[in-house]
């Protein structure tokens, strides 16, 4: 009788102190934290997929590309249509990747892939994904290298939804140093307008300025930037409840963005129930089709940036 082979693949699991992550083969996925025994992130198990983008990876593009269609460099492109529902592309090509181990440690482990060209993509990137525990938390460093012979397009971001061991998110305390948000349509969630920048509102004043707040009866699924960085270059999103708490950080330079996701609409036994979805971002919805803070990746040329979690 043959192996039983797990739906999210081999589990790679790292510790350091009272830190432990688990991250699976399929998509490098981020599948579970937890701090002093408490989760810090809330994932699937591992005998399922990566259920609503559950600690998945986000590469080429995040978030969604209206009806899947854009143009780079003077050619117009088709992505298969990942939201059907509404009519986008989602969340990247990588998710369902089968990732292989480089680098394996007690506290660190990095995986590697390769991106081929297929429907609407034309390049070839090679991908390592770096996780790494130590005494503040997680390090999480994606690098992303164009082996091709033309400029490809990129952006990058990570989907973990936190967790400081709540019923529910509307009891979460949050701190969101971002002082604008896109205003998008409530069908499609993609921009009100024609461009990012004419879409771009103040947070001031409205149910999007999570500067000091509670989420409370919030619906959230919103792209914000103009984060404040520390004088580390970072910025921080902190949630907190019940006396813990859990700080996603990002290298402020390469990640302009995040996505701040409540859950509402997910299915019953997960909605506002199962972690509040906190993304650091290189770009905003509909980057690829608007241009707007792509990151243009030349032959031979890497990119690499940092983010993480800090429980406590």
């Amino acid at each position: 009788m043959s192996e039983q082979v797990l739906p999210s693949g081999e589990q790679w699991t790292i510790r350091h102190g009272e830190h432990e992550a688990v991250v699976t083969e399929v998509g490098a996925t981020l599948r579970s934290y937890t701090y002093a025994g408490r989760p810090v992130i809330v994932g699937s198990p591992q005998d399922a997929p990566a259920l609503h983008a559950r600690g998945t990876v986000l590469i080429p593009w995040v978030n969604r590309i209206r009806d899947g269609h854009y143009t780079f460099d003077g050619t117009e492109r088709q992505l298969a249509l990942s939201e059907p529902a509404r009519h986008n592309a989602l969340h990247g090509l990588v998710q369902w990747l089968p990732w292989s181990p480089v680098r394996v440690e007690d506290d660190r482990v990095t995986l590697r892939a390769r991106l081929h060209p297929q429907q609407g993509w034309d390049w070839t990137l090679d991908l390592r994904l770096d996780y790494r525990l130590d005494d503040d938390g997680l390090t999480v460093t994606p690098t992303v290298t164009n082996v091709g012979d033309a400029t490809a397009p990129l952006g990058v971001g990570a989907h973990p939804y936190l967790t400081v061991g709540e019923d529910r998110v509307d009891d979460l305390e949050i701190r969101c140093p971002a002082a604008s948000y896109v205003a998008v349509d409530p069908d499609r969630l993609l921009l009100a307008d024609d461009t990012v920048a004419a879409s771009l509102r103040p947070v001031e004043g409205t149910p999007q300025d999570l500067r000091d707040a509670v989420v409370g009866d919030r619906d959230l699924d919103t792209a914000m930037t103009g984060l404040t960085a520390d004088d580390d270059g970072r910025w921080r999103i902190t949630i907190a409840h019940g006396g813990r708490s859990t700080t996603l950080w990002a290298d402020a330079d390469a990640f302009p963005w995040t996505q701040v996701y409540t859950g509402h609409d997910l299915p019953e036994g997960y909605a506002r129930t199962s972690g509040l979805a906190v993304e650091p971002l290189t770009a905003a919805p509909d980057a690829f089709r608007t241009g707007e803070d792509v990151v243009r990746l030349d032959p031979g040329r890497a990119w690499s940036a940092s983010w993480g979690l800090t429980p406590r």
